[in-house]
């Protein structure tokens, strides 16, 4: 602002001087040189310094992102989160696919349906946990129909401190990261190992983080092994947590 009410001014002082007939002017070489310098580009205030006093408030700034322009060209609509926004248990998976991109709303589609089985095992309703992804906008899928893909490091650098400051809001007593792209954006970890992760307590800013398998996965190697894997990780999360624990959850899933 301040470089074009100073351009303005020297425009109509040399247009003033013109009028009166005057053809030179003497100018001071140091104030030229303010107006020779290239205009400072504009950027984005980073999402971290983002004014908002209330997650209502960074829910309104999310949904109006446009930091990546390749996503916003592709989306349909920001999937910012949904739940108790006092949780306990905050439930982090990677990015939208074609379901929640379409609904607004994380975890709708198979996996989705997938994950309410599981809090309702656990004897809790999704409006009793808050579920997020660490990407707010579905990944772009250029020449291809159908499907989904990955983020990138760059995407998830770009947009993860969304979630940072939702869970900055949220104070959960527990995270639990599903699948290897949130563990890694959630602990800022390359090809975070999974496998080896899984069911081992991390600490994310001092909050236990649990690392389990994406309920996607569980769709596509659906063995009792598995489930039972995942169980056992939600079984820990509900220790911890303080929520009782009956004999037939302890049972689930297991081989009689």
């Amino acid at each position: 602002m301040a470089y074009h009410q100073l351009l303005d001014a020297t425009v109509n002082y040399l247009e003033g001087e013109r009028s009166h007939g005057r053809r030179h002017v003497n100018v001071n070489p140091e104030k030229l040189s303010v107006l020779l310098r290239p205009l400072p580009k504009h950027s984005a205030k980073p999402i971290a310094e983002t004014a908002c006093d209330s997650m209502a408030d960074l829910r309104a700034q999310a949904l109006t992102c446009t930091r990546c322009e390749h996503l916003v060209a592709s989306r349909k609509q920001v999937v910012f989160g949904v739940g108790n926004e006092a949780a306990d248990i905050l439930f982090v998976g990677e990015a939208p696919g074609a379901d929640e991109d379409a609904q607004g709303e994380p975890f709708v589609g198979a996996a989705g349906g997938l994950l309410t089985k599981m809090l309702k095992a656990m004897d809790l309703a999704r409006e009793d946990v808050y579920i997020a992804n660490i990407l707010k906008c579905r990944p772009d899928t250029p020449n291809q129909r159908s499907g989904n893909r990955a983020p990138t490091a760059e995407e998830m650098t770009t947009c993860s401190p969304w979630l940072h400051r939702q869970i900055d809001f949220i104070q959960p007593k527990v995270i639990v990261a599903l699948g290897k792209v949130a563990v890694g954006g959630l602990l800022e970890m390359e090809n975070a190992p999974i496998t080896k992760m899984r069911g081992t307590w991390q600490t994310y800013r001092g909050i236990p983080l649990m690392p389990t398998f994406h309920p996607a996965y569980l769709l596509h190697k659906e063995t009792m092994q598995n489930k039972r894997a995942v169980w056992e990780d939600l079984l820990a999360v509900m220790e911890k947590t303080g929520l009782p624990i009956s004999d037939k959850q302890r049972g689930y899933f297991l081989n009689h």
